[in-house]
């Protein structure tokens, strides 16, 4: 049940008309994905991801990102793939259930219905998580959604 409450569709972030990285987010995690060029041999590909900046770019060239994230993440649990000609980044949250309005400060911010639809499925998402018996994924809410970090008595964590 708690992949009917995954995220339906990624965000895209576009700079001068062309998609810079697409993203979405769970509870846990913030995942960028990135188109890499064809035939990118994958040792090639640098990414560094550290509590609150993350870095991407080709060997021996300027970062193709360089940018603070908009929260801090935990770096021991966060790290990079490359699948399918894409590198996925996965930020672990340092604040689970803390809705993000973008991975990267100042960039590609989701508008405010967005925002507000991200932080329903988030509070949908707790509500699965804590409640595995129950099926979520019809529920709606009316009028504001409140934080799923404190919402009756918060997230509770391991």
């Amino acid at each position: 049940m708690a992949e009917k409450l995954a995220p339906e569709k990624r965000h895209a972030f576009v700079h001068n008309g062309q998609k810079v990285f697409e993203w979405d987010q769970t509870l846990e995690e913030v995942n960028m994905y990135i188109e890499l060029p064809k035939n990118m041999p994958t040792k090639l590909i640098q990414c560094v991801i550290k509590a609150g900046h993350v870095e991407v770019g080709i060997r021996g060239n300027p970062p193709y990102l360089n940018h603070d994230l908009m929260l801090p993440v935990k770096t021991d649990s966060s790290f990079w793939t490359i699948e399918d000609g894409e590198l996925h980044i996965t930020l672990q949250k340092r604040e689970k259930g803390k809705t993000w309005a973008s991975p990267i400060q100042g960039q590609g911010s989701l508008d405010p219905y967005a925002a507000d639809q991200e932080q329903k499925r988030l509070m949908l998402q707790r509500f699965q998580e804590e409640n595995p018996g129950f099926d979520f994924s019809q529920a709606q809410f009316s009028g504001t959604c409140p934080d799923p970090r404190t919402f009756m008595g918060g997230i509770h964590t391991d």
